[in-house]
């Protein structure tokens, strides 16, 4: 493979925002075990929380993923493959990190509930910031513009 290719590739997996749309893939074999791993993720979001019994299942998974992507992406950094075969690891790195993200999103209670706690931190954020600059416009801002 070309170094440009090898960047082009690298740049592809490291860019953020590339689990976007991408897929988790049907089956991949980490650390040489063949495994269903959009079943197992599906099958784990299913639940509102990860059962005590499952959670060293999870964490399990999800280390053995992170290690299989590590392998992955070393691959492509030192050049040991050629560019289709290249692509093919890139686009298998970037549905590991798809099914990571979606088993990270396990920890907190909800899609739902983390989205609102956001929102309303945000929200909160937003009113101070308006508080401070509507504070400074109110006591130094009238002798400006209008009279």
């Amino acid at each position: 493979m070309r170094e440009y290719q090898r960047k082009q590739l690298l740049e592809r997996v490291n860019k953020e925002g590339a689990t976007i749309g991408a897929d988790i893939p049907d089956r991949i074999t980490v650390q040489g075990e063949e495994i269903d791993l959009r079943e197992f993720v599906f099958e784990i979001k299913r639940r509102d929380t990860v059962p005590e019994g499952e959670r060293d299942r999870v964490e399990r998974a999800k280390r053995n993923l992170r290690r299989e992507r590590r392998e992955r992406l070393e691959r492509i950094e030192e050049n040991e493959v050629a560019f289709a075969e290249g692509e093919r690891l890139a686009d298998s790195i970037i549905g590991i990190d798809r099914a990571l993200d979606a088993l990270e999103q396990l920890g907190s209670a909800s899609v739902e509930d983390e989205a609102t706690r956001q929102e309303a931190m945000d929200q909160k954020r937003w009113m101070n910031f308006l508080k401070k600059a509507l504070g400074r416009e109110e006591s130094g801002g009238r002798g400006r513009g209008g009279r």
